[in-house]
């Protein structure tokens, strides 16, 4: 998933959205495997493909939006770097006030003032620059390793229940209760982070998430 511009060191390395997105696309990948198994037919054998299935789905995906993250990391500092160059090197305070300006989010930018935006043009040409050689930094691997964690590690509350129970019927019955709440759960996360009701942001993700995941099994994914 691509994201902004790193935070610095002393705030989080991945806010509420990020980790809560991390989770939720490891039990949808995990709910695609387990989804997959019927429990009329298959035999332990089956089962356990399928796990390792699952299991080494989500290793790989997490490796993958691991590096993904490092180069929006990579990518976003080269941008904004560019984008301060540019207004450093603009010769009439309007046209750089008219850049900041679009820099900025609308929210930000319909209430800031004309003094404001003028502050903001002059620490940016007071403030030295980073190097233009750019590096990825410790935060930017921590929250890579996280982005990989989160990825794994979500897939094993759903397929624990496979490996404790026996039968396949039972087992699949407690992993999808499982899968349930963790999906209810996220979603109570992102609605209160929102400023939203969590029980209905709750009912909406597990509703939201199912669906994806008879679309994903549907079209054999």
């Amino acid at each position: 998933m691509w994201r902004a511009v790193p935070r610095p060191l002393a705030q989080r390395v991945l806010d509420p959205i990020e980790r809560t997105s991390e989770v939720l696309f490891g039990v949808i990948m995990a709910l695609t495997f387990t989804g997959s198994i019927s429990v009329a037919e298959a035999g332990r054998e089956d089962i356990r493909e399928v796990l390792v299935g699952a299991i080494g789905c989500n290793l790989a995906w997490g490796l993958v939006d691991a590096s993904m993250y490092l180069m929006a990391a990579f990518i976003g500092r080269a941008r904004l770097l560019t984008q301060l160059t540019a207004i450093r090197q603009i010769r009439t305070p309007e046209a750089a006030r008219a850049q900041i300006v679009d820099l900025l989010p609308p929210a930000l930018a319909s209430v800031v003032t004309p003094d404001d935006i003028e502050t903001l043009r002059q620490r940016v040409n007071q403030q030295a620059l980073p190097p233009a050689g750019l590096i990825l930094t410790r935060t930017d691997f921590l929250g890579a390793i996280g982005v990989f964690l989160l990825v794994c590690l979500s897939t094993f509350p759903v397929v624990v229940p496979f490996i404790l129970v026996h039968e396949p019927r039972p087992a699949l019955r407690l992993s999808n209760a499982v899968a349930v709440v963790m999906l209810f759960m996220l979603g109570s996360v992102l609605g209160r982070h929102a400023g939203r009701s969590g029980w209905q942001a709750g009912l909406c993700m597990v509703t939201v998430g199912l669906v994806l995941v008879a679309i994903t099994i549907a079209l054999g994914g």
